[in-house]
């Protein structure tokens, strides 16, 4: 006779993994807004399965359930290629490869492709990496400037025969096009539709009917024309100036929606780095704008200052995002840079409970940057439903003049506009990515993150901060990266 299990124990198993999985982040978030975090709580889930890293970090090992870190089919073919490299002891090189998806794999293998080993400046797996993400921009419109009309032919996959049709619209009948396109009509029925149709007069995005269609769509961007009375808010405002500029904007303008400023940092911290954010702060409420510290945007539904703000944001800013700098690591390296990519993966997740449908989101970042590429931008509003509208220049934004950061620690005695410049980016590369929402009603499936290495990768890791070293010392620093991982995936920054 088999012995049968206890149902009631099962049970009781499974309640403490759902326990162990939601208990702690989702606490005091809705059950509609669950979906908002989901990501987080799955990327400290699967670090803190590693058991041996847990321990070390003074935590107590629980029964966890177990999360794959890709299928069999994945892993059947990354055992091939890291066996087709000669490279199947190489464990930075294997959590590459398990972060991709199947279709990938294969392109990777029929492609073939073969990281140098013998590379003076990179490991295997950071030439890998950056393969990966170049095969991925390659199915992106690039990270250039990109007007209206070539956004819209990419994002429908319209043939170059159709930009002549586009180009000649005017503002009024060309934003008809834009707006209602949905396949179900060819394009010059939709036009002929749109040259019969009346004005809207009822908006700002009704005037200068008689405009040249994409000049005009593209002043609307870069004149930041939003919704007089939607709210807007600003994500990861360091010293708060750009919040600032914004207000001053709305205020010409005669807006009457909110500007909410949020900083990740806390006052006291920002108070040490910026002499002069009392001030701006003080400035800010005057232009009746609500500012607010320590906020995670990847996890906004935890914040009980967005608390009954569903659905009302017009306007979301995120100004050169970045997860953070690693001591002794570049920001593209693979065992910090899943951190950036999960960064805007969360962010565009965390922001559909909150903006409006039609309302507009701006992320501004270098063409070139390494660490928050510009396809993890583009690719991550594409998952949640923000549409690609334009990529417009940095300098032609009429709110580029704002006092640029670090948002660390540099900040206390340097600054990028008082005569100091990032490293490795081009202010004429600076752009300013532009999405619209634009919800189709769906259940969209959790979302999707890229894997955080285990403590025995960053154990293991050949290079950066890692070089030379060996034994306790090794260990000792790969569980300080270990426990920051942690706590950032907590929504608490370091650096």
């Amino acid at each position: 006779m088999v012995e049968q299990e206890n149902p009631d124990a099962a049970n009781e198993d499974n309640d403490e993994e759902e326990e162990d999985d939601e208990g702690i982040d989702d606490e005091g978030v809705q059950e509609h807004l669950k979906d908002a975090i989901h990501g987080t709580l799955k990327l400290k889930r699967l670090l803190s399965e590693d058991g041996d890293a847990f321990q070390t970090t003074g935590g107590s090992i629980k029964k966890r359930r177990t999360v794959e870190r890709c299928g069999p089919a994945e892993q059947a073919n990354v055992t091939h290629l890291l066996t087709k490299w000669g490279a199947e002891d190489d464990v930075l090189l294997r959590h590459v490869l398990e972060g991709l998806k199947l279709e990938e794999l294969e392109a990777l293998n029929t492609s073939g492709y073969l990281p140098d080993k013998f590379n003076a400046w990179k490991s295997c797996a950071d030439l890998t990496a950056m393969h990966i993400a170049g095969m991925r921009e390659r199915n992106t419109a690039g990270g250039g400037p990109l007007d209206a009309i070539s956004a819209f032919r990419f994002n429908w996959k319209l043939d170059g025969t159709t930009d002549p049709l586009l180009r000649k619209l005017c503002h009024k009948d060309l934003r008809y096009v834009l707006t209602r396109f949905d396949g179900s009509k060819d394009l010059p029925t939709l036009i002929q539709e749109a040259v019969d149709s009346d004005p809207d007069l009822t908006s700002a995005e009704g005037s200068a009917v008689r405009a040249p269609g994409c000049t005009a769509v593209g002043r609307f961007h870069r004149l930041e024309l939003i919704d007089p009375t939607a709210d807007s808010a600003v994500f990861g405002d360091a010293n708060l100036s750009f919040a600032l500029n914004l207000a001053r904007h709305r205020k010409a303008l005669g807006h009457v929606g909110r500007v909410i400023a949020t900083t990740f940092e806390s006052l006291e911290i920002l108070r040490e780095r910026y002499s002069e954010i009392d001030e701006t702060i003080a400035v800010l409420e005057k232009h009746f704008a609500e500012v607010h510290h320590e906020v995670d945007c990847t996890r906004i539904a935890v914040h009980s200052e967005f608390k009954d703000l569903e659905r009302s944001l017009g306007a979301v800013y995120y100004n050169f995002p970045h997860a953070g700098a690693v001591g002794g690591f570049f920001d593209g390296h693979p065992l910090v840079n899943w951190r950036h990519e999960n960064l805007m993966r969360l962010f565009f997740r965390a922001l559909r409970a909150y903006v409006k449908p039609g309302g507009v989101v701006k992320v501004a970042s270098n063409q070139g940057a390494v660490g928050v590429r510009y396809s993890y931008i583009i690719c991550s509003a594409a998952e949640n439903e923000f549409r690609h509208v334009e990529t417009v220049p940095f300098l032609q934004w009429s709110l580029h003049r704002y006092g640029r950061s670090y948002g660390d620690r540099r900040d206390t005695y340097r600054r990028p506009d008082e005569g100091e410049g990032y490293n490795v980016q081009r202010a004429d590369k600076d752009m300013v990515y532009t999405f619209k929402y634009e919800p189709s009603g769906r259940a969209l499936p959790p979302q999707d993150i890229r894997l955080p290495p285990t403590f025995k990768t960053i154990e293991a890791c050949p290079d950066g901060a890692f070089e030379g070293m060996s034994g306790e010392s090794r260990k000792n620093l790969a569980k300080q990266l270990y426990k920051r991982f942690m706590l950032e995936c907590s929504g608490i920054h370091v650096g």
